[in-house]
């Protein structure tokens, strides 16, 4: 930066601090930053003002915030107290044409790394990894940021972790919104009769509480084709692996189902459920939000054994 030469012609003394109070539109930490440059300026015998750096005039100004100071230096150039020096490269350009002398000597006489003036910024090229992104976030629902670059690797595109966590976090998927669930688009699924047996699978979960107060979950899985109750699990907590292992359980005796039918709950929208009907060639079929008559069948058990069995009895 270059000071004003109707302020620094003179020197800086007291009459300046005077002169520089009696303009309304400095504020104190204008003043001091001004002081900082002509006091730093004169100590160390600058033969160009711009030679003292942010670092040294924030400290020397007691300025603690870079924007504060940022601030101030862009309101005492609109002051036409500083003019903003022109840039390095800039600079560099004109000593090599006015005085024909080597990068290497003009670098030094700024000093700026010559790697520093050499260096050529690459475009980022982000938008494949931007639809590979949505598209499996799109797909899973509660897939997260490890999970999806080893997806991605295993595509076979080759890319950094943490150029591909820089994608991530500027789509915002690391931030999750606890009051809304996120989920993809649900098409809306035509409820049809099967023609045989383990063509689709119902699953439903239901809750009650005991004698005591305690909470109970209950899984029901029934075969679409005849209705038929293939199991009632009952526990106060039945998370992902429980139901894999509910359903490994039905298939030791009757086989894996072509479909499962189910609703938007947390276990059934997991990636340890998605994976596993992957690995058995299973079809998940979701219903769409608020709408339990796209699982009628098992909505229907539902209502049965709650009021056949829940409500009629009490159980400790």
């Amino acid at each position: 930066m270059i000071i004003d030469e109707t302020i620094s012609r003179e020197g800086f003394g007291v009459t300046n601090i005077i002169r520089l109070e009696s303009d309304s539109r400095l504020l104190p930490t204008h003043i001091s930053i001004l002081t900082a440059i002509f006091v730093r300026w004169q100590h160390n015998q600058f033969q160009e003002p711009f030679s003292v750096t942010r670092r040294k005039l924030m400290a020397y100004s007691k300025v603690a915030s870079i924007a504060t100071y940022h601030k101030c230096i862009r309101e005492l150039n609109a002051f036409s107290y500083i003019v903003y020096q022109p840039s390095y490269h800039h600079k560099k350009g004109s000593l090599i044409t006015n005085y024909q002398i080597s990068k290497s000597k003009a670098c030094r006489a700024i000093r700026l790394p010559i790697s520093t003036y050499s260096y050529q910024s690459c475009p980022k090229e982000d938008e494949k990894y931007i639809n590979l992104l949505n598209t499996l976030v799109s797909r899973h629902v509660s897939i997260f940021f490890w999970q999806s670059y080893h997806r991605i690797r295993k595509t076979g595109e080759v890319i950094n972790h943490k150029k591909l966590y820089r994608i991530y976090t500027s789509l915002k998927l690391n931030i999750r919104r606890r009051a809304r669930k996120r989920l993809p688009a649900r098409v809306k699924q035509q409820l049809f009769q099967p023609g045989k047996i383990n063509e689709v699978w119902s699953i439903d979960f239901m809750s009650d509480s005991l004698w005591d107060g305690r909470k109970i979950r209950l899984l029901n899985v029934i075969d679409d084709f005849n209705r038929e109750v293939l199991m009632i699990e009952t526990d106060t907590s039945l998370p992902t692996l429980r139901v894999i292992r509910c359903l490994e359980e039905i298939a030791q005796y009757r086989g894996y189902p072509q479909m499962i039918r189910v609703d938007n709950g947390p276990e059934f929208i997991s990636a340890k459920l998605d994976m596993w009907s992957k690995e058995k060639d299973i079809k998940l079929i979701f219903i769409q939000p608020g709408e339990p008559t796209q699982n009628a069948y098992i909505e229907r058990l539902n209502g049965t054994f709650r009021r056949d069995i829940l409500n009629a009895y009490v159980f400790k």
